[in-house]
């Protein structure tokens, strides 16, 4: 469950009065559109898809799939499935592209209107106002639903788990099929979840997010090695709480029960971010024993509470990736609504029945949730519970999540989502003992993320396999794309671009200093972008960047490929003081601050002009105590200062001024003082872009970019008469400077990156992919820190005569 029942309420933006604002004229166009006057006549005019048409009554459950036929071994998903006659489209959204006829009505909800003012597209505003204008006059969703379920209340089934139960081999084990729905680019965490998932005996259908095309590459190479493993010819932009994610698992399972050759008896949906806390033996032995029930979390016994806290009272609708709210809206009469985690396990039988079936409950239900926020975390729930099935239902989905309220329901979905939403933390190695500890049946755990903690994957691996050998290379090394040439440049911002150029440079410059002055032999020239970027980590610290490039050696002209791992510094500077309330112990400036696993997603925070960056302060328990912030710029410009009172048992602090960009770029300074005596004081750099829209910077973008804000002026409030009581003197000659580096555009401009990075990052090492003309220049795959080194725990391998791979 993630809905957060405190946020019910419209967003800031509508209580701070954004509807009594002008509307943009589109907008105002398409409330007029859908506006009545007197003498207009009702027409009928939405998509005949969003009208609500009454299903077939309840017929005999279909628990007979129907007969498949052969098909050939191909890997595309839709290449094994079956011929059916044509029937209704399995989805969770109304069906676009259908005839669109006028239809008018008064849009006059505050929500709806909000919702207009802020999509983006024209087509997305058109589809809101309809789905408005169609739940107005209550043909949008049924309004009453039969219950087919022969019991009182919800069923409690109780299972028992023996730790020893894979030890008897099943007669006839059950066989599962893993929907694996992954998204971002950690493919070697998903290759180390997918290794110890991996059985022949079971089926592997991978979603990869249609925004994810890296992974995408990856998965498929990995898909082509497996018999049993399929990706889906399809792909979705799945956001979450979205409609989208339950129509992709509904058309995920319609995929799988027309796949012939694939006869599984259980679904299983995964996640990258999941990992096994039980072996495989030991799941087939426990599902064989309960091979006809289904297993789903359920939120508890307060229904009321739930339903607000999850939003079912409210309309929403999905389109241009965002789920908008339009209003209220009445639960269907006649059934349970119940919900929990969108993490279950289902048999056949059940899932042909959500797929196939045509009874008034199931198709209610589609139409019901293709307007509701989180509907894979109710629709499931609420289809068994109060269908025939609902006595095979159990209290248990078999995970364990690592839900931190505290720490997981900061509202970071608000900008796919009119919600406030919680999210799940990373797991970590001192949870390690809730695995065993568990009183109820769990073969599943989640969340991991190994660029924030991979030792407790390695300590999981080594409790369900065995420890791999002390000297396997790569053991506590991990390595993360971000960047990969078939990406092109054009999924890169214009600081990264600039940051990845200048560390390519710093990397032809250590090989060109590796041998005495005058020997050519290192000496690179770079060809073109670069060709690939990862983040590296060491016993989960983070060690920096490692970029590869194409690059022409100048004695032979032999074009190599070389890789340079650039490594970070920090500035963090305590003061020489005995204040005992001096409990800060770290701060930090840069972007994609995640206050829920307390890191920065801008790894070495890469800044450039126009960045909103924040400070973060880590402070250790003590007195309450208030401090002041301030931000000062290259020219010693106090852009922003502001109080923070830190309570006594805060460990974190986390602040964005809201700083008018351009930022001028140079070397930046943050000062935490306590009574204006200076605690602490970091330094960071905005580097000046080499690129604009991803060509090399003219001069007319320098100057708008390098010169800061128009009069120095950072915020509407000015600070300079700081300036003496924090012995910041504002020289003419810093300011003549940096109006003169804010025109420099070719070598001079890289000069000035290249010096300004220079102070935060070096290159600690480079290597070569292939042969190279340099002597001293080592192969990247003999290295132990190269994104080519060695990774044996993420490589996957044939399947071992017991049918895996781990």
């Amino acid at each position: 469950m993630a809905g957060n029942a405190a946020k019910h309420k419209p967003d800031k933006a509508l209580r701070q009065g954004i509807l009594g604002k002008a509307l943009p004229n589109e907008v105002n166009k398409v409330i007029q559109q859908y506006t009545l006057s007197p003498q207009q006549p009702r027409g009928v005019g939405l998509k005949d898809s969003h009208a609500y048409k009454r299903p077939k009554p309840h017929s005999q459950l279909s628990t007979k799939p129907a007969r498949p036929s052969p098909s050939p071994s191909i890997k595309t998903s839709n290449q094994h499935q079956r011929h059916h006659q044509p029937r209704k489209l399995v989805t969770a959204a109304p069906v676009r592209g259908q005839r669109r006829e006028k239809h008018q009505c008064e849009i006059s909800g505050k929500e709806a209107i909000s919702a207009l003012s802020r999509a983006k597209t024209r087509e997305c505003r058109q589809q809101i106002a309809e789905v408005y204008c169609r739940h107005k006059e209550r043909t949008l969703m049924p309004e009453t639903v039969p219950r087919y379920c022969t019991i009182e209340g919800k069923a409690n089934v109780n299972v028992q788990w023996d730790e020893g139960s894979e030890q008897t081999a099943p007669a006839v084990p059950v066989r599962i099929a893993f929907v694996l729905v992954v998204h971002g680019r950690a493919s070697r965490q998903f290759q180390r979840l997918f290794k110890a998932i991996y059985h022949t005996s079971h089926y592997y259908y991978i979603h990869v997010d249609q925004r994810s095309n890296y992974l995408h590459r990856q998965v498929g190479a990995l898909a082509s090695q497996y018999s049993n493993v399929r990706v889906t010819s399809w792909r979705m932009s799945t956001i979450w709480g979205g409609a989208s994610l339950l129509t992709m698992y509904l058309r995920s399972m319609d995929d799988l029960l027309k796949m012939a050759d694939w006869n599984w008896d259980f679904f299983i949906n995964l996640s990258a971010a999941d990992y096994p806390i039980r072996t495989n033996e030991q799941l087939v032995g426990f599902l064989t024993k309960y091979r006809d029930m289904n297993f789903i979390k359920s939120h508890g016994r307060d229904n009321t509470r739930f339903i607000r806290k999850q939003g079912l009272d409210r309309l929403f609708f999905e389109c241009d990736t965002h789920m908008w709210r339009l209003g209220d809206r009445k639960i269907p009469e006649g059934i349970a609504v119940d919900g929990g985690s969108d993490w279950f396990l289902l048999n056949r039988m059940f899932v042909d029945y959500i797929i196939n079936s045509e009874d008034e409950l199931v198709v209610s239900m589609k139409r019901f949730y293709a307007y509701t926020l989180l509907p894979a975390e109710s629709f499931f729930h609420t289809v068994l519970e109060n269908s025939a099935h609902c006595e095979s239902m159990v209290d248990n989905n078999l995970r364990i999540t690592n839900w931190n309220r505290k720490l997981g329901c900061k509202c970071q979905y608000k900008h796919i989502v009119d919600w406030c939403g919680c999210s799940p933390n990373d797991f970590k190695p001192p949870d390690l003992p809730r695995f065993q500890q568990t009183s109820r049946p769990t073969f599943f755990a989640r969340k991991f993320e190994a660029s924030v903690n991979q030792e407790i994957v390695t300590q999981l691996d080594s409790f369900l396999f065995g420890p791999y050998p002390q000297e396997t290379p790569g053991l506590q090394s991990y390595w993360e794309n971000v960047y990969d040439e078939t990406d092109s440049v054009a999924s890169l911002s214009d600081s990264q671009l600039t940051h990845y150029h200048a560390f390519t440079r710093m990397g032809l410059s250590r090989a060109a200093t590796s041998l005495p002055e005058g020997v050519c032999v290192c000496v690179y020239i770079s060809r073109g972008h670069p060709v690939s970027v990862h983040l590296y980590f060491l016993s989960d610290v983070f060690q920096g960047y490692l970029v590869r490039q194409h690059a022409g050696n100048l004695a032979t002209s032999q074009l190599e490929t070389l890789e340079t791992w650039v490594s970070h510094s920090n500035h963090f500077t305590l003061a020489p003081t005995t204040n005992t309330l001096n409990r800060l112990q770290f701060a930090e400036v840069g972007t994609d601050w995640d206050a829920k696993e307390r890191v920065f997603r801008n790894f070495g925070s890469l800044l450039g002009p126009t960045e909103e960056p924040v400070a973060m302060q880590r402070w250790g328990r003590g007195q309450n105590v208030t401090v002041t912030v301030v931000w000062v710029d290259p020219t010693n410009v106090i852009a922003a200062t502001y109080d923070i009172l830190v309570d006594g048992g805060t460990e974190y602090t986390h602040y964005r001024p809201p700083l008018t960009v351009p930022l001028r770029p140079g070397v930046w300074t943050l000062r935490v003082l306590h009574h204006w005596n200076l605690l602490a004081s970091t330094s960071f750099v905005v580097s000046p872009l080499e690129y604009h829209d991803q060509q090399p910077i003219r001069q007319e973008d320098t100057v708008k970019l390098h010169s800061g804000p128009v009069r120095n002026s950072y915020m509407e409030q000015s600070f300079h008469g700081l300036n003496p009581i924090l012995n910041l003197p504002v020289h003419l000659g810093q300011v003549e400077e940096a109006e003169f580096k804010a025109s420099l555009t070719g070598a001079e401009l890289q000069s000035w990156v290249d010096h300004l990075l220079s102070g935060v990052w070096s290159a600690a090492d480079v290597c070569s992919q292939g042969p190279s003309s340099c002597p001293v220049m080592q192969r990247c795959r003999e290295t132990g820190w190269s994104a080519l080194s060695p990774d044996p725990k993420s490589d996957l391998g044939p399947p071992r005569g017991n049918g895996r791979i781990r």
